[in-house]
């Protein structure tokens, strides 16, 4: 039986972290608290790696490289506790990246502390966390938008290149799963992106996403 739930926070605005490690426990009753936290994305691995957390608070807005890059970083330091990120933009867009690079969740940073047990829990429990408004609006946005042609010419190792792709592996997670170098993956990855028309992975994920492809 759990008897509380460990979280960490990878967030750069303090204000924002002290008032969760103060809140939290008190309208939890006890039952949530913070463990550790970091305002560096560059010790995100370590403090978590450390701490041994149920659940992961990443802020996205976080100075370079990034709380996208923390999402990686924590995924494979901690491979066993569920990652929410956490914005103050709500487009739907920001929440959807987070996702696909690991994230198991999105909430927006002006939920209230008291609010926040009940997503810490679906969480733990393997749920997506999504907050209403934005899952609305990718409902509705699924709906309207017809999926566009499958890039013509490509193999099937190429398709299952770029399906990788954008569900958001890594180089080293794409050379795990095919059994090659990282050598190899650049290269094949490189060919793909000259084959799509396209300068960036990001971009060769939203053509993915676009014709339906994940």
């Amino acid at each position: 039986m759990r008897t509380g739930i460990r979280v960490a926070v990878i967030d750069d605005h303090d204000l924002f972290v002290r008032g969760l490690e103060l809140l939290l426990p008190e309208v939890s009753d006890g039952r949530a608290t913070v463990v550790t936290s970091s305002g560096d994305e560059a010790y995100a691995a370590s403090v978590v790696r450390h701490s041994v957390p149920d659940v992961v608070l990443v802020d996205l807005h976080m100075p370079p490289p990034g709380g996208l890059h923390a999402i990686e970083s924590v995924r494979r330091a901690a491979p066993r506790a569920r990652i929410l990120a956490m914005s103050g933009d709500d487009d739907p867009a920001v929440a959807v990246t987070a996702l696909r690079r690991g994230a198991n969740g999105f909430l927006p940073k002006s939920s209230d502390a008291a609010d926040l047990l009940q997503p810490l829990l679906a969480a733990i429990n393997g749920w997506v966390v999504l907050p209403d408004s934005l899952l609305t609006a990718l409902l509705d946005s699924g709906r309207h938008r017809a999926p566009a042609p499958v890039p013509a010419g490509l193999s099937a190792d190429e398709l299952g290149l770029l399906r990788s792709i954008a569900a958001g592996a890594s180089t080293i997670e794409i050379a795990a799963q095919r059994h090659v170098s990282e050598r190899t993956v650049k290269r094949l990855t490189a060919a793909l992106l000259r084959k799509l028309h396209v300068s960036s992975r990001a971009e060769a994920a939203a053509l993915a996403g676009r014709a339906g492809l994940l």
